[in-house]
């Protein structure tokens, strides 16, 4: 089977991380819309999305794209802009909530699973920047709360020796329109104590408690329940772009995996 997408009345040779025709399909209507007014767009953002997909799948620099994409500048101006007015944000949620729903499942889960991950940045990245003793990694931290599907709700990248329990709440708070329908948060014993559930309870409400997931074993043990946020990381790790953090700031970071994981999900809903 070949890893090329289908695309009919090609321009160009496409690569294995290019949109297929129905995965265009289903992205097109959630791209911003021309004001209407003002110099008419000339760019065809298909390709300007091919070419983000192409950096966040194979790893490479902006000013390393292929030639027979549009130019990096451009490619990165509409990576950045998308990414300083919420884009990448909501076009995730939405197409977030219609995988959901297509799996029979309703668009707000009563699940979510919360963890964290430390991976190494390329040399000390601006202010945002740590060293995670217990992981032994010098570079940031990424924050993630996650359905019942293992389908991201929110994240936040953070300095690495950035307390988890912390993290976990900010990501909780910023998106609690996304938890209208919460009952129950699973943790692993790095979030356990009284205080981090009271904090959830004043963000999310009274309704909703803590059940943190013990091991009993030293050893490796794959356990049932959250092995759906372990899933989620190694979703990301498909993508050599978040193989480390590469970028100056952590805003384009958390935009990063949102489009990395936009990808998996409209892949997913195409097939």
């Amino acid at each position: 089977m070949s890893r090329l997408p289908a695309i009919e009345n090609q321009e160009r040779k496409p690569y294995p991380s290019d949109l297929s025709d129905a995965e265009w399909l289903i992205l097109k209507p959630l791209l911003p819309r021309p004001k209407g007014f003002g110099h008419p767009v000339k760019v065809d953002l298909r390709e300007i999305l091919n070419a983000i997909f192409y950096v966040q799948r194979t790893g490479c620099q902006w000013e390393m794209l292929p030639h027979d994409l549009p130019p990096y500048t451009t490619v990165y101006g509409y990576f950045q802009k998308w990414q300083r007015k919420g884009i990448w944000q909501q076009i995730h949620d939405q197409v977030r909530h219609q995988l959901r729903q297509d799996v029979g499942r309703h668009e707000h889960s009563t699940v979510a699973l919360a963890d964290s991950q430390s991976v190494k940045t390329t040399g000390k990245k601006g202010e945002v920047y740590g060293f995670d003793g217990g992981k032994k990694v010098k570079g940031r931290k990424r924050h993630i709360v996650v359905d019942s599907q293992g389908l991201l709700i929110g994240v936040l990248v953070t300095e690495a020796n950035a307390s988890e329990r912390l993290g976990a709440v900010v990501v909780l708070h910023e998106a609690v329109e996304e938890l209208s329908k919460l009952e129950v948060v699973w943790v692993d014993q790095g979030y356990s104590g009284e205080n981090f559930a009271q904090a959830v309870k004043q963000v999310c409400g009274e309704q909703v408690r803590i059940e943190v997931i013990q091991r009993n074993s030293k050893t490796f043990e794959r356990l049932p329940k959250r092995w759906i946020v372990e899933r989620t990381f190694g979703w990301l790790n498909r993508f050599r772009r978040l193989s480390k953090d590469y970028e100056l700031y952590t805003e384009l970071s958390e935009a990063m995996i949102y489009g990395s994981l936009i990808r998996l999900m409209v892949k997913r809903m195409a097939s």
